[in-house]
């Protein structure tokens, strides 16, 4: 069987709704409108160009080889986080590409 990383973290309660919101975008990417609809863009976050699987607000699972730019990515914005080694299951591999 394969072995993944799952990553549990959140954003501190002390931080500010901007770092927040700074940090959910990075992560997730986020569409984007300007000038009342008329222009509208994506801006792409860190697990657009990594396999996961997120399974609530915080819980995310990542290939092996994946996890330290996530754990940078944790580190650089002050998140509480913490990561493991985990057994994968079939349909896990095949979501993050590991067939």
């Amino acid at each position: 069987m394969r072995r993944g990383t799952i990553a549990i973290f959140r954003i501190y309660a002390k931080s500010n709704q901007k770092v927040a919101n700074i940090f959910t975008q990075k992560l997730y990417g986020q569409d984007t409108r300007t000038h009342h609809g008329k222009y509208t863009y994506h801006k792409r976050g860190l697990l657009e160009d990594i396999p996961h699987i997120r399974l609530i607000r915080g819980v995310i699972i990542v290939r092996r080889q994946d996890a330290p730019r996530l754990e940078a990515f944790l580190k650089k914005y002050g998140a509480e986080y913490y990561i493991r080694t985990i057994e994968l299951e079939p349909s896990d591999q095949k979501k993050l590409k590991l067939n």
